[in-house]
C-alpha cells in the first residue's frame, strides 16, 4: 500500500516507518525540518517537509502522493520539558495539530479517495474520573477536566469525533498509553527519568490514580496492525498492566537507581505540578487493551511496564 505518515520524524514515526517499509509498503513521511530528510530516507520513507497546519501544502502533498492510508502522528511534544502547570499553554501547538491539522489531513485524504485514516489520541487523563478504574473504548471522556487542561481535552474530543464520523473512509483513533522507551521523555536520558533521579517527580496525595503505559516499539507495532487490519473506531493501545502511581513511580525510581519519590499532599502537588497532573495522580483512570488485542491480532512485547522499565530504563542508573 501507499501510506502517508504525517509526523514521520517524531518518536513514534521513527519506529513505525521501518516496519511499514520492511513489510513492502511505499511510505511518504513528513517532517517540519529539512535537517531530518536524510534520516527519514534512511528509515525507508520518501521524505517531505510539510507543516500540516498549512491546508494548501497538505492538499498538494497528499495529492501528489495519492496514498491509500493517511496516518496522523504529528505533535509538538518534543522538548516541552516538565512545564505542566500551564498545561494548555504547553500543549497549544499540539492542540492545533489535533484540530486544524486533523481537518487538513482528513480533507486531503477524502479528496484523493484514501480508504483509511489513522490518528493519534491518548488514554489516561482524558477519561471521566468516575466509575471503573480501568476503562474501555466506550468509556466517556472527562466533561469536567482540570481547569488547566480544558483546551487539550477539547482538542482530543474534536479529533476523535471527526475521525470516527468520516463516512467516506475508515477512520481509526489510537488512544496510546504513556510512552516510554527510546526517544521518549521516559527513557534513559529523558526528562521524566531525570526528574525521578532528582526527586522532583513526587507522588501526589495517596498516589491512587491509575495509569496505562506502552513501550514505544509496541505502540508502533500496534499502529502497523491498525493500518493493515484496523476497522473504523477507537482502540486503546496500552499494555496489560494498568497501575496506580503509588506502584509504578517507586518502581521506576528503583530501576534507575534513584531514591524513593517524595510524597506531597494534593494542595501542594497542585501548586507544584499544576491541577491536571495532580488530579491525574489521585483520580486518573487506566485503559483496557482487550479490543486492540482481539481485533488487531496484536500483543505487546512488553505486557507490563515492570519488565519494560527494566529493559528501557536500567542503563540510566
Amino acid at each position: 500500500m501507499k501510506i502517508f505518515v504525517a509526523g514521520a520524524s517524531g518518536v513514534l514515526g521513527r519506529q513505525l516507518v521501518p516496519l511499514l517499509a520492511e513489510a513492502g509498503h511505499e511510505v511518504v513521511g513528513t517532517t517540519t525540518s529539512s535537517q531530518k530528510l536524510e534520516t527519514l530516507g534512511a528509515l525507508g520513507a520518501q521524505p517531505v517537509v510539510l507543516d500540516v497546519l498549512d491546508a494548501e501544502a497538505v492538499g498538494r502533498a497528499i495529492s501528489e502522493a495519492e496514498p491509500e492510508v493517511v496516518v496522523h502522528e504529528a505533535t509538538a511534544l518534543s522538548g516541552i520539558g516538565g512545564n505542566f502547570r500551564k498545561f494548555d499553554e504547553t500543549f497549544a501547538q499540539t492542540n492545533r495539530l489535533r484540530t486544524k491539522g486533523m481537518d487538513n489531513l482528513l480533507a486531503a485524504a477524502l479528496a484523493v479517495g484514501a480508504r483509511k485514516l489513522v490518528a493519534q489520541s491518548y488514554a489516561g487523563w482524558t477519561f471521566a474520573r468516575e466509575g471503573a478504574a480501568v476503562k474501555d473504548e466506550d468509556a466517556a471522556l472527562d466533561l469536567a477536566p482540570a481547569s488547566n487542561a480544558k483546551a487539550a481535552i477539547a482538542a482530543i474530543r474534536y479529533l476523535e469525533q471527526r475521525v470516527v464520523a468520516a463516512k467516506e473512509l475508515d477512520g481509526i483513533v489510537l488512544r496510546y498509553g504513556g510512552f516510554y522507551g527510546p526517544g521518549t521523555s521516559f527513557a534513559e536520558d529523558g526528562e521524566s527519568v531525570e526528574a525521578i533521579r532528582k526527586r522532583t517527580f513526587p507522588i501526589v496525595g495517596d498516589g491512587g490514580g491509575m495509569a496505562s503505559f506502552i513501550h514505544i516499539e509496541d505502540a508502533a507495532r500496534a499502529t502497523f496492525a491498525a493500518i493493515e487490519r484496523g476497522r473504523r473506531g477507537i482502540y486503546n493501545i496500552v499494555d496489560d498492566d494498568p497501575a496506580p502511581v503509588s506502584a509504578w513511580l517507586p518502581y521506576a525510581a528503583n530501576v534507575v537507581g534513584a531514591k524513593p519519590p517524595r510524597h506531597v499532599p494534593f494542595w501542594l502537588g497542585k501548586l507544584f505540578a499544576g491541577e491536571m497532573l495532580a488530579t491525574m495522580m489521585v483520580e486518573g483512570r487506566g485503559a483496557s487493551n482487550a479490543k486492540a488485542k482481539r481485533e488487531l491480532d496484536w500483543r505487546p512485547l512488553y505486557p507490563s511496564w515492570r519488565e519494560g522499565f527494566v529493559n528501557g530504563l536500567k542503563s540510566a542508573a
